[in-house]
């Protein structure tokens, strides 16, 4: 038997086919993040002919590790980044109103400790509701100390006089991420999953024209032509670049932010907790997110990048340290459920290793070859980067002059109509799809860990509608179970490898294969060794 594929302008077998037919492209975007997807958006939107192609998952590096936020940045404005923040503003609410099943609004307070930051914060936040203009998502107000502390339960009360309320967004990174990807194919764009770029294809001018990719499951190669490409790597922007000039001088400063997860008693209310400065002068955030809630992040500057990058142990205890002085349970080790860590893809614009002095607006650029590259930026204003990256195109290209159609373009899945508090709202009009996959067999309806809200049946959709083609795939992307409890994401791989196999036709030995390497990713995520018997007989060693 089998349902239809209910998303079949999304699928990895006909993408695959209208590679081998030899097709031209207008665009290629090479880049499955946050800014290439909405490149692909953009462009085929715009009716130019677009591939994308990702060496990895959709989301698999930076792009999923956020802090879960659509904001406009407070913190920007008390940096005087006054143009930062009015555009990201701007793109908050243009995402709220095209994604309504991913975005949200999101309630946050300010606990203040004295007069002084009470009446700084207020007017810091009235000025944020101003910018925001129409897109304003609620007004910021003052509360007493009582009104704090019922909105934010768990938190410490001791020498609280007061707090500030302001409104911003939350959104699931990943599962947009995979909605930009289906609405890019609803667009026309072809886009395809571990395809790895080698090489760019170049004219007897040195112009370039296309690329050299391989198909990473086959170990086929294609020569892929084009009118231009888009380099829109992230942290590994510099890779794609010395592709063109090797061993240039690197134009990315990666920083590091690491997230660890805690259970919801922690802090039981619907409202974040925003730390307006730390002992290090950051901002601190403790959000709800999928019933736990999620603390963090730090900014550290690394060397290297990496598409696993590691927490280290400093950066651990300073989260935990800084949560513990607002929290009236102080977390420790044994209470992290997950940790992970995300690079950020800055661009440099000095040799100073404070990332502080580290531009947060992107940077677009375009080399004598006719690479277009594009880095720095954050999630909330991927549409506007995606717009300057396709408007750049056009003129570099000579396309057709087509105007931007993203700020008004529904994203897939937002006409879904179901109630926020379904286990399956996420997925907004794919959600009657997936009901109709678990009236047809029931047994899929069954969850996947008690632990987790996770079903069986959203395995199977994620296979047949949403490219997943690893475990890890499933388990830290299409589901956030890596991201919220790793002990219980590594409890279910076997389930979800068994389930896969069956859809992707694959034996035994794949099963074992994916559990084993995804037992390897998640042990990292974990504070406190966890009896998994693949790890232990290998002699593997948990992050300590």
């Amino acid at each position: 038997e089998g349902e239809a594929n209910q998303t079949k302008s999304f699928d990895g077998g006909r993408f695959l086919e209208t590679l081998k037919s030899g097709a031209s492209w207008d665009l290629i975007v090479i880049g499955g993040g946050a800014t290439g997807l909405g490149v692909a958006v953009d462009a085929a939107s715009r009716g130019y002919k677009t591939l994308l192609l990702e060496q990895s998952d959709f989301a698999k590096g930076t792009s999923s590790r956020s802090t879960k936020l659509v904001v406009g940045g407070v913190r920007y404005l008390a940096q005087g980044d006054v143009s930062l923040v009015f555009e990201a503003l701007k793109e908050r609410g243009y995402l709220l109103r095209n994604a309504p099943h991913v975005v949200k609004k999101q309630s946050f307070i300010i606990p203040c400790f004295d007069w002084q930051s009470e009446w700084k914060y207020l007017i810091g936040l009235k000025m944020y509701d101003w910018m925001a203009g129409r897109f304003r998502l609620g007004q910021s107000v003052y509360l007493s100390r009582q009104k704090v502390l019922e909105a934010l339960p768990g938190l410490d009360a001791r020498g609280l006089k007061g707090g500030v309320e302001y409104f911003d967004g939350q959104f699931d990174d990943a599962r947009l991420a995979v909605n930009l990807a289906q609405t890019a194919a609803e667009q026309g764009g072809v886009l395809l999953n571990y395809f790895k770029v080698k090489g760019l294809l170049k004219d007897a001018a040195g112009m370039i024209g296309g690329v050299t990719a391989v198909d990473l499951e086959t170990d086929t190669e294609y020569q892929l032509y084009s009118r231009a490409v888009d380099n829109a790597t992230g942290i590994f922007v510099d890779d794609v670049l010395n592709l063109d000039i090797p061993a240039r001088k690197p134009l990315v400063r990666p920083s590091q932010g690491v997230h660890l997860v805690l259970d919801r008693s922690f802090l039981t209310g619907s409202t974040a907790l925003m730390i307006p400065r730390t002992s290090d002068g950051r901002v601190l955030f403790a959000v709800p997110w999928h019933e736990h809630i999620l603390v963090g992040t730090t900014d550290t500057p690394v060397d290297e990048s990496h598409a696993e990058p590691r927490a280290l142990k400093e950066e651990i205890d300073f989260i935990l340290r800084t949560a513990g002085k607002y929290l009236a349970s102080v977390p420790g080790r044994k209470d992290v459920l997950s940790v992970f860590a995300g690079l950020r893809p800055l661009a440099a614009t000095s040799k100073t290793n404070s990332t502080k002095e580290i531009s947060r607006s992107h940077k677009l650029l375009v080399s004598r070859s006719g690479l277009v590259t594009i880095t720095g930026g954050k999630w909330t204003t991927y549409r506007k980067m995606a717009e300057d990256v396709v408007d750049r195109v056009i003129r570099l290209a000579g396309l057709p002059e087509v105007s931007c159609r993203t700020t008004g373009l529904k994203i897939h899945g937002h006409e879904g109509s179901a109630p926020a508090e379904s286990l399956l709202a996420i997925y907004g009009s794919d959600e009657d799809e997936i009901r109709l996959l678990i009236a047809r067999h029931p047994e899929l309806g069954e969850r996947l860990h008690p632990r987790m809200p996770y079903l069986q049946a959203e395995v199977v959709w994620a296979v047949r509608n949403e490219m997943a083609r690893t475990v890890e795939d499933v388990l830290s992307r299409r589901l956030r179970a890596l991201f919220l409890d790793a002990r219980a994401a590594i409890d279910m791989a076997p389930q979800v490898a068994t389930i896969m196999a069956r859809e992707l036709q694959a034996g035994k030995d794949w099963e074992a294969d994916q559990i084993a390497a995804f037992e390897g990713v998640a042990k990292h995520y974990l504070l406190e060794p966890y009896p998994v018997k693949s790890l232990i007989s290998s002699g593997s060693q948990f992050l300590t």
